[in-house]
């Protein structure tokens, strides 16, 4: 497969995100509804520790190269240990993300077993370079909301998206990247399996963020019917 035209849809969305014990790789998924928020969808364990300690976390946009720098008043972040997911959301400053989000694949739909997929995100072994790596989607596990991928995962890139394309639906983020579990039966570490989360707690996150906004809407359409007929 061609992964031109999905590399160059998802890297506008793409940040790098440092905090003082390491670095992982996230995702724009969301915005409230006048987009001053946004929300960055990671791996859970790339902001694990700042999160509990109270630290900061460094969030670098990759297309445009600006940042921000998040105190912990500045954000919150949504976990959810079980799957290893996060969202980060904060203010959006001047972070130049597109206008428009990315796809979710939808929560009742899984990725067939055989079908190729890929993923990006920062190495460490090149930490400034966004990279791209594929593989074949080896086994879906349903008990841990995830995917078994044959290809590979190096530190660094965990929280990257791991996306399909089709040409009836486009791009679509079907994961996050969380492990790599190699292959060490022989006493060496060799090609094992890519573990990636589903996208099933950044839904719940983003439907969070809409019933907040849905609420502050009815609140204020509330507030000026009751100010009007207090005048009249």
């Amino acid at each position: 497969m061609n992964w031109n035209h999905a590399v160059d849809k998802i890297s506008p969305y793409i940040v790098k995100i440092q905090t003082p014990s390491g670095s992982g790789t996230g995702f724009l998924c969301a915005y409230n509804e006048n987009k001053t928020w946004c929300a960055v969808a990671t791996a859970l364990h790339v902001v694990a520790d700042a999160d509990e300690w109270q630290q900061p976390i460094k969030i670098l946009h990759y297309a445009s190269g600006k940042e921000v720098f998040l105190k912990e008043p500045q954000r919150v972040v949504f976990s959810e240990g079980n799957t290893d997911s996060a969202v980060v959301l904060f203010h959006k400053g001047e972070l130049e993300f597109p206008e428009t989000i990315v796809g979710l694949l939808p929560i009742d739909r899984a990725i067939p077993i055989g079908m190729e997929v890929a993923w990006l995100g920062f190495p460490a072994i090149e930490p400034g370079t966004l990279c791209f790596f594929s593989g074949n989607i080896s086994a879906r596990k349903e008990d841990r909301k995830a995917y078994l991928i044959d290809g590979v995962a190096i530190n660094g890139v965990s929280g990257g998206p791991v996306i399909f394309s089709d040409l009836a639906e486009g791009v679509l983020v079907v994961g996050t990247v969380s492990a790599y579990r190699a292959n060490r039966t022989t006493g060496d570490a060799l090609p094992g399996l890519l573990i990636a989360q589903d996208v099933s707690h950044f839904h719940g996150v983003i439907q969070h963020i809409r019933s907040v906004d849905e609420a502050r809407k009815k609140k204020q359409e509330f507030q000026a019917s009751d100010s009007k007929q207090i005048q009249g």
